[in-house]
């Protein structure tokens, strides 16, 4: 039995620290919060409990389904139809099957079916070989022409990415287009879960197996140094003090993991700096009426600075409206240093637009939530740039979202992530890697 430190507990660390311990191993989780989750932590909402971030579950979800399963609360999981819109042109257009693409006045007839093709495509072809090696942008547009590039995708691109938009890896894009696409009934309906109760349900479980299986979690504890001595891990040093090791799994982000490493080699620091990120806000209402009747509604409105907004209560029975407005932003972009107010005043400028009917009164609650390091960045190329998850320190492994590619981010691939890690470290350390 050898003794593990896992940094982070959100999904991914959580699944990390569950496997190691099926193995046998004592495992000690440390998280600078004071709640498990990352990303998909809760809180308290003005009396409603829900998520900082947005979390959706897609039918290709199959290593989040498996966990439920094994944790026995596969009975919470409701699959919801999920509703899009589309907002261009100061109208809200219904989206998201092939009637309302044919229905969508703003595309020649020709576009209409070059981005269809496009897109079951990106759905239905197993291996598509080169889109690793291929920008993105280019690559959309060639098959789906430039007029419904210029209307649908370019907007979205720029709003989401910034001055990384160009190059993108197209593997990493079509992925997304992909997992939205098999979550389908049929052509004409789409199929969403969520947790009844939240992500909590499935956090607060998890955490209980941890600690019925003897794991340690630690939160509101942050690994200060990882201590690497003679090229192999010694241990972590927090507040409280320095407490030995075997090995460290780390799930944190990978800009602070490296502020914690300072005799990390040098060769392994610069891989890791390439590794770019932008982060996430998420400005969340609760109001008095519901803003429109579909959970996603994508916009690509000239005057609206954010690529779609969320209204989780069409998609999770809730009391009252719910709606996300998130922005993807680098961490250096003015807008991520604006004031909670300024946010919200923008934010609800936008829904206004969207829904003229809204007025201030119908703003119940709102709330702001700020992630620096939210969004891998994934150009033409880069499965060369991940390093492997073992590190050249040895007892030090190492992953983040990053990790995920070609797919996006969601608890799944966290879950799926952790249990890599774990896998890892049992192949390195010579254990059969368990999962009961």
């Amino acid at each position: 039995m050898s003794r593990i430190a896992v940094l982070g507990a959100g999904p991914a660390g959580l699944a990390c620290a569950r496997g190691l311990l099926a193995a046998g191993h004592a495992v000690t989780i440390y998280e600078a919060d004071d709640r498990p989750g990352g990303m998909s932590a809760h809180f308290d909402f003005d009396g409603l409990d829900i998520e900082r971030f947005y979390h959706f579950i897609c039918t290709p979800d199959h290593a989040l389904i498996t966990l439920l399963r094994e944790l026995g609360i596969e009975d919470r999981l409701l699959w919801q139809r999920g509703t899009m819109g589309y907002f261009y042109r100061g109208e809200v257009h219904e989206w998201g099957h092939p009637l309302a693409l044919l229905r969508f006045p703003h595309l020649s007839w020709l576009s209409k079916l070059r981005y269809a093709v496009h897109t079951w495509l990106s759905i239905n072809v197993r291996n598509w070989p080169g889109l690793d090696d291929l920008d993105a942008m280019p690559w959309v547009q060639r098959w789906v022409g430039r007029q419904a590039f210029e209307v649908l995708w370019r907007p979205l691109f720029d709003l989401k990415f910034f001055e990384y938009a160009q190059p993108l890896s197209a593997a990493w894009i079509r992925s997304r287009i992909q997992r939205l696409g098999k979550s389908r009934k049929s052509i004409f309906e789409e199929q969403l879960g969520v947790l009844r109760g939240g992500s909590r349900v499935l956090l607060d479980r998890l955490v209980e197996d941890i600690e019925a299986r003897g794991g340690t979690l630690r939160l509101s504890c942050p690994a200060r140094e990882i201590a690497i001595e003679d090229g192999r891990v010694r241990g972590v040093r927090t507040d409280a003090g320095f407490e030995e090791f075997d090995a460290v799994a780390s799930t944190m982000p990978i800009p602070h993991l490296v502020e914690i490493v300072p005799s990390m080699p040098e060769a392994l620091r610069e891989r890791y700096a390439k590794l770019d990120n932008i982060g996430a806000i998420c400005v969340l209402f609760k109001l008095r009426r519901p803003l429109s009747k579909y959970f996603w509604l994508n916009t690509t409105d000239p005057d609206i600075p954010v690529p779609g907004v969320i209204e989780y209560s069409n998609l999770q029975p809730l009391s009252e409206s719910v709606v996300y407005v998130p922005y993807y932003l680098p961490g250096r972009h003015p807008r991520f240093e604006q004031s909670d107010a300024s946010l919200v005043e923008t934010s609800y400028e936008v829904l206004a637009r969207i829904n003229p009917e809204l007025h201030p009164d119908d703003v119940l609650a709102t709330r702001v939530s700020r992630l620096r390091y939210a969004q891998p960045i994934c150009p033409p190329g880069f499965p060369d740039r991940l390093p492997p998850i073992a590190t050249a320190v040895e007892g030090l492994f190492v992953a983040d979202t990053s990790w995920y590619y070609p797919e996006d981010r969601s608890i799944s691939e966290s879950v799926a992530l952790g249990a890599r890690i774990a896998g890892t470290v049992e192949a390195e350390t010579g254990t059969p890697h368990r999962t009961d």
